[in-house]
């Protein structure tokens, strides 16, 4: 068992009977929703909502069902991965190309878990390409002011083609090398018209699995305890 699935599995214990459970996107995630379809199989009973159409159609399979964020109120419990996370749970996530709807399922969960393995532990974000959602319309212009910045952008692709969201937006890898402080950069980035949203999580994560050889790193974002 690799440490991504130690994590995932890990995570399951924290969702209980009844409640409404946010489910992020990843392949990390990918091991959590297999447990957690075992659990559904045996009797737990929740809510589910997605934050996108690939782990919409993972949980579906796995005979877990999903429900439309609209009609929920809150969520009580989101369990996503993170591409980076640093010692103060600052992330960088939208590797899997959701960050879009993985903030806005966070900004309405009472918590938020990242499952992640140990190589995604950093003492300051920005080795991992920071990702940009931005509109089409004028996205070549964007590029052209991040290269100006030099942030090093690169349009995301699949093959030939121009990758492109749930949400139909391009996004804009940025290769930062260091970010000192993801709030500022986060609104920096954001007052250019035609961003949609940016991959720097701050003050979202509750708690940290960290899959490190064979065991499970528990980080929590209040006490910075380590156990």
């Amino acid at each position: 068992m690799n440490e991504k699935q130690i994590a995932a599995e890990y995570a399951v214990d924290y969702v209980e009977d009844g409640m409404i459970v946010g489910l992020g996107t990843g392949s990390t995630v990918a091991f959590m929703l297999n447990k957690l379809s075992q659990r559904v199989k045996t009797g737990l009973t929740i809510k589910a909502v997605s934050t996108s159409a690939a782990t919409t159609k993972l949980a579906t399979t796995l005979g877990i069902k999903i429900s439309k964020l609209n009609e929920i109120d809150e969520i009580d419990l989101t369990i996503d991965g993170a591409d980076e996370v640093d010692e103060n749970l600052n992330g960088i996530k939208g590797g899997g190309g959701a960050l879009l709807y993985e903030k806005i399922v966070a900004s309405i969960s009472k918590k938020n878990i990242w499952i992640v393995d140990s190589k995604k532990l950093v003492k300051t974000l920005g080795k991992f390409p920071l990702p940009v959602e931005v509109v089409q319309y004028g996205s070549n212009h964007l590029f052209k002011e991040f290269e100006k910045k030099g942030y090093k952008p690169g349009f995301r692709n699949v093959g030939k083609n121009r990758f492109i969201t749930d949400s139909n937006n391009y996004i804009i890898d940025l290769r930062m090398d260091r970010i000192e402080d993801p709030s500022v950069l986060d609104i920096k980035l954001k007052s250019y018209p035609g961003v949609v949203e940016t991959g720097l999580f701050y003050n979202v994560a509750d708690l940290v699995l960290a899959g490190i050889g064979d065991s499970v790193k528990v980080i929590n974002k209040k006490k910075r305890e380590q156990t």
